[in-house]
């Protein structure tokens, strides 16, 4: 069978530069390179505040659509252009924006999959959204910023270190905003959680754990559209963690990582890869993911280590029957939280150490300690929706931190870092699960930025 363009392009990446740095990654005990002239670091960059935000979408499928639909109720903000190469999609965005009364944005995407650049050349457009496959992600927020606009990505923001770096470049020496979209910290508990971190109700805290649990085998049965048309072939390529940061993102805020700690080196491990190939007979005949040969680890297990010392343990399934689930635990030397069912124990403030508050208990603590930007949009975000109303925020604060010339509540350093561990835990597994450190996109900023501004 001929191999498309866009699964040469997904070979290419995922397998030809991760072997690369199979290679090179001991060169990732590496020390960050200087910056090249003309750039300057980033690390709490905020643009000049913007009356009307004129956006653009790159990839409005499974995610991006959802992009559109949430943007378009928010006041200061006009859609100039779409773009996707699959026809479906891009018409029934245009006609989602249609049907707000909007003007009947731009289009793009019917020449190829480098039509966005043409969309790109226009002067009217100040952000773009990218909800592309992962091996287009570098390419094409790399040439957003290149365009002079501010890039917002999917995640991961990169599925190799020199595509994290890429970015990194692009938006020192662009002086552009290049954030990945996290929406999993916007979500009530991360944020409560993140309050009650940051007011030291934990006290001090010492180590986390993350996950993102979630069975995603039906996606193997997507073949020529859809996530798992491109997502399955990267489970036959690399073997790692391949989806970090839903669960890493959160716990990475709760301990400021980039903001006056950082992560400092870690190792991995897999177990066999099982899962997907017992799942082929239920695909339908013919269907090519029937031929794959699996080599991803059904379960990865990552722990990574911070330059303060913290630990964090990390894992990834989505190919096991097991319910859904994150972690989302922060343990301190006061108390402690977990997720899935949500808990805690606060030493001096629940019951007992020994047992877990839930349930009424529980939601008079979140109450108590309730995140403004939580308790101030929450209703809005639930009726918008977007997982629970995590995805409305996340798209809220994008546009009104541009509005009001705000930083970033995630910088581009926060997405090349918590993207980072993917590539190190393939690096990790190859090698007899060998510690690598983790490059500080920062170059050493890390040391004087300030935590998140957000909880005022």
């Amino acid at each position: 069978m001929e191999l498309s363009r866009r699964d040469f392009i997904m070979a290419a990446g995922a397998l030809g530069t991760t072997q690369l740095e199979v290679d090179s990654l001991k060169s990732a005990r590496m020390k960050a390179p200087k910056p090249k002239a003309g750039q300057k670091s980033v690390a709490g960059y905020a643009a000049a505040p913007l009356d009307k935000v004129r956006v653009a979408f790159i990839g409005v499928g499974a995610r991006g659509s959802g992009h559109v639909e949430q943007v378009m109720q928010m006041e200061g903000v006009e859609v100039i252009a779409i773009c996707d190469t699959h026809e479906p999609s891009r018409l029934a965005a245009v006609k989602a924006v249609e049907n707000t009364g909007r003007p009947t944005p731009a289009v793009f995407g019917v020449a190829g999959e480098w039509d966005y650049r043409k969309m790109l050349a226009r002067d009217d457009i100040d952000a773009v959204f990218i909800a592309t496959p992962w091996e287009f992600h570098v390419p094409m927020t790399v040439d957003t910023l290149n365009s002079g606009k501010h890039a917002f990505v999917e995640v991961p923001m990169a599925i190799s270190i020199e595509g994290c770096w890429q970015i990194v470049d692009a938006a020192e020496r662009n002086q552009r905003h290049a954030m990945m979209m996290e929406n999993v910290c916007y979500g009530r508990e991360e944020l409560v959680v993140l309050n009650m971190c940051r007011l030291g109700v934990f006290g001090d805290l010492l180590h986390t754990e993350a996950a993102y649990i979630h069975d995603l085998r039906w996606q193997m049965e997507e073949v020529g559209h859809g996530t798992g048309s491109w997502r399955t072939l990267h489970y036959a390529k690399r073997n790692g963690n391949l989806y970090t940061t839903h669960g890493l993102g959160p716990v990475a805020q709760y301990l400021n990582v980039n903001r006056g700690d950082r992560f400092d080196y870690m190792s991995s491990v897999s177990s066999p890869s099982m899962a997907r190939e017992q799942f082929k007979p239920k695909l339908k005949a013919g269907n090519p993911h029937s031929k794959l040969n699996f080599v991803c680890g059904d379960i990865n297990t990552s722990i990574i280590k911070t330059v303060r010392g913290r630990s964090i343990v990390l894992q990834w399934d989505e190919q096991l029957p097991r319910p859904y689930n994150r972690l989302n635990l922060v343990q301190g030397t006061k108390g402690v939280w977990g997720g899935f069912p949500n808990r805690c124990v606060i030493e001096g403030e629940t019951p007992s150490t020994e047992s877990w508050v839930q349930g009424s208990e529980l939601e008079k603590i979140m109450k108590k300690y309730e995140h403004p930007l939580w308790g101030k949009m929450g209703e809005v975000a639930k009726k918008a929706g977007g997982h629970g109303g995590m995805d409305f925020i996340m798209l809220w604060r994008i546009i009104y931190c541009l509005r009001n010339g705000l930083p970033m509540d995630q910088d581009v350093y926060d997405g090349a870092a918590w993207s980072a561990i993917g590539p190190l835990s393939e690096w990790s597994v190859k090698n007899r699960s060998q510690s690598v450190d983790v490059p500080d996109f920062t170059r050493g900023e890390w040391r004087s930025m300030k935590p998140l501004e957000i909880i005022r």
